[in-house]
Parts: structure tokens; sequence; C-alpha cells
């Protein structure tokens, strides 16, 4: 018996109901499964483990002998890897949302050509008006994954200089020196130091260190000192301003002649 034209429209849908459903279920299938996979690995960077098996021997020795370094140090692991964890997921959600997407409308014979178009577009548009946010994220994704600085790390920009309370994929966030909290974003962060990974040198013990010539430079000799006076001679007294000074040539004797006696 022939199917009338009714029937087959519902067997379509049906059949593309069905693959629809099966491409969502395999997406959130795998999203399930990578989901848990990441969340392991964050759980065990967070307790120490990737830390333990072959990259303990990085820290410096005082540093896991100092209760608070310690503590720090631990602080930041923790929050490293939370950020981390929390863009791959990000990144996960993302890229599993988009193909079960474009299953679930080859499932029903969507031409998506036109609609690829329109997202391109959408994008562009969106990425001119959210550049700065952009520069953000991309900034904080590079500074979290190349471990610029972290929790406890004392570091200097152009604006402050102070101690790392928080790092985001966003903002990093600095208690300064005279206890102000700054909120800087990433992507403006474009000279920074940091003085706990370098050998920093306060400028109170800079200064007490003799400055050594530079390269090149030759030691002129000391000075001779004056030549002092001959035995028996009394020093000369410095002359006033305007008083000519006496001449240098020995002063001749005076002779006296005899006066004859009258007679």
């Amino acid at each position: 018996m022939p199917l009338t034209t009714l029937e087959a429209a519902s067997n379509s849908i049906l059949d593309n109901l069905i693959h629809a459903g099966i491409a969502v279920g395999i997406s959130l299938l795998a999203w399930l499964i990578l989901h848990y996979l990441i969340r392991i690995v964050v759980k065990r960077a967070e307790k120490g483990y990737w830390h333990q098996r072959g990259l303990g021997w990085v820290k410096p020795v005082f540093r896991n002998l100092d209760p608070v370094m310690r503590a720090l140090d631990n602080e930041r692991r923790v929050q490293r890897a939370r950020t981390i964890g929390t863009l791959l997921n990000s990144l996960l959600t993302v890229i599993v949302v988009v193909i079960a997407a474009f299953y679930v409308l080859l499932a029903f014979e969507v031409n998506i050509a036109p609609l690829l178009a329109s997202v391109g577009v959408v994008g562009i548009a969106i990425g001119f008006g959210s550049q700065q946010l952009i520069r953000d994220f991309l900034a904080g994704i590079f500074i979290t994954l190349e471990d610029q600085y972290g929790i406890g790390d004392v570091i200097q920009t152009s604006e402050v200089i102070g101690q790392v309370e928080y790092v985001g994929l966003r903002i990093t966030r600095v208690r300064g020196e005279d206890g102000t909290l700054w909120y800087l974003r990433n992507g403006e962060i474009l000279r920074l130091g940091n003085r706990s990974k370098g050998n920093y040198v306060p400028p109170e013990e800079q200064g007490t260190t003799p400055a050594s010539p530079p390269p090149g430079a030759t030691h002129a000799p000391p000075a001779a000192p004056p030549a002092a006076p001959p035995v028996g001679t009394a020093p000369s007294a410095p002359s006033a301003p305007g008083q000519a000074t006496a001449s240098s040539a020995p002063a001749t004797p005076l002779t006296t002649e005899p006066h004859e006696s009258a007679e």
C-alpha cells in the first residue's frame, strides 16, 4: 500500500529527529567524558601530583622549607590549575555545542552556507566591538600558561609595585606597597618585572657596595703631599687679600760702621 504524502513527511521528520537525537547524544557523551578527564587532571594538579612527579626539583629548596612560601605556592598552583581547567571546559563546551548544532542542521537538511556567512559577519562585528576584552582574555591565557607570575609573587609594572593576590583570565589583582588594591587588565600589562623570580637587590643594599669604575677607565695617581718647609725657618703667614707678598729672595744683612770717638 503506497504511503501518503503526510505519512512520508512524518516519517522523514521522524528520521531527522532520530538522526538529530543521535548527534546530540554522541556530542553530550563526548562532552561528559572529556569534562571528566579535565576534572581529573585539574584535581591532580591542585594536589601537586604533576609537581611531585617530575617538576618538584625546579622550585628552590628554601621556598619548600618556608611554611608561608609553601602555602603561597600551593595556593598559586591550585588557582592556576583551576584557571586552566575553566578555560579548557569553556573551549570544550563551545566546540561540542557548535559540532552538535552543525549535525542537527544537517539532519534536518538545512542549507548552512548562508548561516555560516551570517555567523561570520556577526563574529567580525563582535570582534571589532570587543577587541579590548578579547585582548585581555588572550593575554590572561598566555600569562597563565607561561606562568609569568602567580599568587605571592612581587611584581613591578609601570603602574604599581606589589604582591599578586589573584590572577584571572581578564584581570590581575595586586596589593600595593601602601596597601592599595590594584586591578590590572591583563591586556594593558605591557612591561612587567617579577622580583620573586629574579635576583632582586633592594636599593638600600645597592648603596652599600662601592661603585665599580666603568670598563677602560684608569685610576688617577694620588696627588703628592705639599713639601715641608726647611728646618729652622718659620712658616710664612698667609697674606691678606690685596696685600703684596714679600719677595722670596734672601734678605742681605745690614752692616754698621763704627763711629770715631771725638778726641
